[in-house]
Parts: C-alpha cells; sequence; structure tokens
C-alpha cells in the first residue's frame, strides 16, 4: 500500500508527492480520543472529568536506517510544503485519508539526515536521506 502526501491550494488542482510505504507510524497506539482529568471536591470527593477529543492526533513517520530514505530533493519539497502557514493536506496511510498538517508544536516537523557523513559540496538531488515526518491531524 502506498503513502501518499497530497496539497490542494484554493481553486487550483492537487499536487501529490509518494511517499515512501516503508515509513514506520511511530506513535499509532500513543493517543486516544478520550481525555481525562482528575481533581478532589472540597468534601475530599475524587471527580473525574471526561471529554472526548475531535481533532489532534499526532502522525509521526519515520524513515530506518535500512528502509524508507526519500531523496534530499524530496525532502525539500516537503519543507517548502511545511513552511507554508496553516496548509493542510491529505495524507493516504493504511488504506485511510487523514486530513493533516505539518505539526511543529516541539521542534522542527521535518528532519532528515544523510545516511553518511558527507563533506562540504558532496550534496546531490538524488542523496538518500532518513527522514522523520511530523503531522497533526486536524
Amino acid at each position: 500500500m502506498s503513502i501518499t502526501l497530497t496539497y490542494t491550494p484554493a481553486g487550483g488542482s492537487a499536487t501529490t508527492l509518494a511517499l515512501s510505504d516503508r515509513l514506520v507510524w511511530t506513535d499509532e497506539h500513543a493517543w486516544q480520543a478520550p481525555q481525562m482529568a482528575t481533581d478532589y471536591g472540597t468534601q475530599g470527593d475524587l471527580m473525574v472529568h471526561v471529554r472526548a477529543r475531535n481533532a489532534g492526533r499526532p502522525i509521526t513517520l519515520e524513515g530506518q536506517e535500512s528502509a524508507a530514505w526519500m531523496t534530499l530533493a524530496q525532502v525539500q519539497a516537503l519543507q517548502a510544503w511545511a513552511a507554508m502557514a496553516g496548509a493542510q493536506f491529505t495524507l493516504h496511510l493504511r488504506g485511510t485519508d487523514h486530513t493533516v498538517m505539518f505539526d511543529a508544536t516541539e521542534g522542527a516537523a521535518i528532519d532528515a539526515r544523510p545516511l553518511w557523513p558527507l563533506l562540504d559540496g558532496e550534496q546531490t538531488a538524488d542523496m538518500p536521506m532518513q527522514p522523520t515526518l511530523k503531522f497533526i491531524e486536524i
């Protein structure tokens, strides 16, 4: 199954970037919709507050040293999209479409490292990179 990220500007045509189907969704099971908080009333009784979250699920996709590489050109295209404030995208992942934004709430939304050390000037557009992509579902 392929993983794709699509951007459709208002009144424009869609642009889709194919991502590696080997990216690992590292926080897939680390989020749940019900959110709980507890405190104590004036009589000492436990009060439990529960509410459902309708959005905000993090989706972090990580490449591995042995799989899911991206080229420097692909990383730069994603960085250009991430620089568009408030832009929304459609992430097709595991057969489901998710409406997402790049998530830069805790640092960079995109991190990509070369697979091996490079000297200055050795970078090329097709150089393999190990990516980490952070999205938030909206």
